[in-house]
């Protein structure tokens, strides 16, 4: 048998999980995040759990952060030469501050950093994980960065700062967290301890978005979704992802779709296409994935179908569209876009450690199918 490695940060979580940032009381703590952040005072909601510490903040992170935003972030801090840095918001700030982080330590020798990261939705899991996207607006890419220096030393999950993420935010970030369970219970590095994490993420999703998708401040469903997000983070950074990754990444960046949408778009059809023609052992995994869904047809193809249409539905319910499409995105700029797409897609680390072994032609039958 293969030999495998799962580590992870120290979590805490729960409604008073913000309170163990007493600990840096006393030292210089860097926190990066976004503008709205800072003005909407969760900044300083984190401060004062450390009223003892030297704070610099950079609030300017973007959507997609790209090497700029790096660059930006460590000059930013070069002066100030942080103990601590605080990773504050979603997906991006989480990303945007492993990036700076690694930087600022390639600059100060024998300087190391502890990482704090607090996520503010719950979809990324980018709080336990070794993967960074960073983007390049000019080539209209995102890449995955992956390394064990990116992985943060500490993960606060506090519910209390999710609470006023919008509806439909919640659900693009959910689907996303589905989309991460799933693939990293399928994909080829999966293993006892990655399963684990997988499936309780799995049920706690499929069970709790539709209750924050019809009570946003439902503080109970918003905490399972929160740890949910996090257990996901933890199974794929240990098993890896697989094409829905790879796909969205390419079509995500190339079109500028939200990354928690596209994956919700992408799942059910690459489910489908991983499980015709699979092996027995991804069959059987598929089939689990229903199962923990609730949905036990003795007929293995059979519940994975229903599955899949599952799923279509949930979407719908959300409002998520089926179809390019349907986002209003025309066919031609897809059909302009399509050589790069199915290079990108290719060429991405997450589809490396897909179930099924993947074709150019596969990916740009995909790519029809996820077109309409």
């Amino acid at each position: 048998m293969a030999s495998y490695c799962f580590s992870c940060p120290d979590i805490y979580f729960g409604e008073e999980a913000i309170t163990s940032l007493s600990q840096f009381n006393g030292k210089r703590v860097g926190i990066v995040t976004d503008d709205f952040m800072v003005t909407s005072g969760k900044t300083r909601y984190l401060i004062n759990y450390m009223p003892q510490a030297s704070v610099s903040i950079f609030g300017e992170v973007k959507p997609d952060p790209d090497i700029d935003i790096l660059t930006a972030g460590a000059a930013h801090f070069k002066t100030f030469k942080p103990e601590v840095i605080i990773a504050l918001g979603g997906g991006s700030s989480l990303d945007a501050a492993k990036g700076i982080k690694v930087t600022l330590e390639e600059y100060f020798a024998h300087h190391p950093i502890d990482l704090i990261a607090i996520p503010t939705t719950s979809g990324s899991g980018s709080e336990v994980t070794s993967y960074a996207i960073i983007s390049d607006p000019q080539n209209g890419r995102k890449y995955p960065l992956i390394s064990g220096h990116l992985v943060p030393d500490i993960a606060i999950l506090d519910p209390n700062l999710v609470l006023t993420v919008p509806r439909h935010v919640a659900v693009d970030t959910g689907m996303d967290v589905l989309t991460h369970a799933i693939e990293a219970f399928v994909a080829t590095g999966a293993n006892d301890f990655s399963d684990a994490l997988a499936e309780k993420s799995i049920a706690l999703t499929w069970r709790y978005l539709p209750q924050v998708f019809n009570d946003e401040k439902d503080i109970v469903a918003r905490t399972h979704m929160h740890n949910a997000s996090c257990m996901a983070g933890m199974a794929f950074n240990a098993a890896g992802l697989g094409l829905v990754h790879g796909l969205a990444h390419a079509i995500g960046g190339m079109l500028h779709i939200p990354h928690g949408k596209i994956n919700a778009m992408l799942l059910p059809i690459v489910v489908d296409f991983n499980s015709k023609q699979a092996s027995l052992h991804t069959r059987d995994r598929y089939h689990r994935c229903a199962q923990i869904m609730g949905i036990d047809h003795a007929v293995p193809e059979q519940a994975i179908a229903q599955m899949t249409q599952a799923i279509r539905q949930i979407n719908r319910h959300f409002g998520i569209p089926a179809t390019l499409s349907a986002l209003g995105i025309e066919r031609a700029k897809i059909s302009a876009l399509r050589a790069a797409l199915v290079s990108s897609a290719l060429a991405d680390g997450c589809t490396a450690s897909n179930p099924r072994p993947v074709t150019p032609q596969d990916v740009e039958a995909l790519i029809d199918q996820v077109t309409g």
